[in-house]
């Protein structure tokens, strides 16, 4: 289990209602390790977020989608080539 980084845990709170925004991170945070197909735990709860759009609906059923296959889950939230550093870097700066 991996908590969010604080600037996820910022864009979460700015993409959806506070309500939702607290049930996100309990999820993330419960997620089992193994959930995340040794990728990087925090490259993974961002694609979550990013592509569920402040949709809790939808950041649920992008979980189910993880784990049927966490690359389908990479590319769906626009982390799944080799430039998602930068992109993560971009969508979760405060600017």
């Amino acid at each position: 289990m991996a908590a969010p980084t604080q600037r996820l845990i910022k864009r979460i709170e700015r993409d959806f209602t506070p309500a939702h925004a607290r049930e996100v991170i309990g999820w993330l945070t419960g997620l089992a390790p193994e959930s995340y197909g040794r990728q990087d735990e925090g490259r993974v709860q961002a694609a979550l977020v990013l592509r569920a759009r402040g949709n809790l609906r939808e950041f649920i059923s992008l979980v189910e989608l993880m784990r049927l296959d966490w690359r389908d889950l990479l590319m769906a939230g626009g982390l799944g080539n080799s430039d998602w550093p930068a992109i993560l870097d971009a969508e979760l700066s405060e600017t």
